[in-house]
């Protein structure tokens, strides 16, 4: 499914800097942390490659990493930083906290699943990724529709910023466990018609 927004142009698509559960390649999910030291270079160079962008807005979740990313690539800038509670991350239940390796190794039918059809994965305990990418649609669409022809930012942790990814682009989930370890980047998706 790809979300229609007829005149806007361009949606940054900004994963936080890293916390230490991903400096150390565990498992975040919707575990609420701070930036890591690393992190924080992290949201600083990214802030520095966009620099010369006007940003309308930055939309963010709520969780801490996601928040201090936002308010660092808003400072200096005439932009706004709202908090959008649907764009937490996806609840990864009983695997807060546990190394991606670990999944690897104790439940490979559901690491290889996370590689071919993510959509179709759920953590025990935890939420599916796609009922994560049913309760983020109505909220993106909301904040497509507010700002066209502008340049938005949306700063949310992986999987949920490729879900976010996939709907504004039309593009298949890839490869949930590469997403997991995709903090301190950026993409730009271009929506001109």
């Amino acid at each position: 499914m790809i979300l229609k927004s007829p005149s806007l142009a361009h949606v940054l698509i900004i994963r936080p800097g890293s916390t230490e559960f991903d400096d150390q390649q565990r498992i975040k999910g919707s575990l609420d942390m701070p930036l890591s030291v690393h992190g924080e270079q992290q949201v600083d160079r990214m802030a520095r490659e966009l620099a010369d962008v006007h940003i309308d807005v930055v939309y963010c979740a709520p969780d801490e990493s996601a928040r201090q990313s936002a308010q660092r690539l808003a400072k200096g800038r005439e932009t706004r930083v709202k908090v959008v509670d649907a764009f937490r991350n996806v609840d990864h239940g009983l695997w807060h906290g546990k190394l991606i390796d670990e999944v690897r190794r104790n439940h490979p039918r559901i690491y290889r699943q996370g590689i071919d059809s993510p959509e179709d994965v759920c953590p025990p305990e935890g939420e599916p990724i796609h009922e994560a990418r049913e309760r983020v649609t109505k909220s993106l669409k909301k904040c497509l529709r507010r700002h066209r022809d502008r340049v938005i930012a949306i700063v949310a942790a992986d999987p949920m910023a490729a879900v976010l990814d996939s709907l504004i682009s039309g593009k298949e989930l890839h490869d949930l466990w590469a997403s997991e370890l995709d903090d301190g980047s950026w993409n730009l998706i271009d929506r001109q018609q």
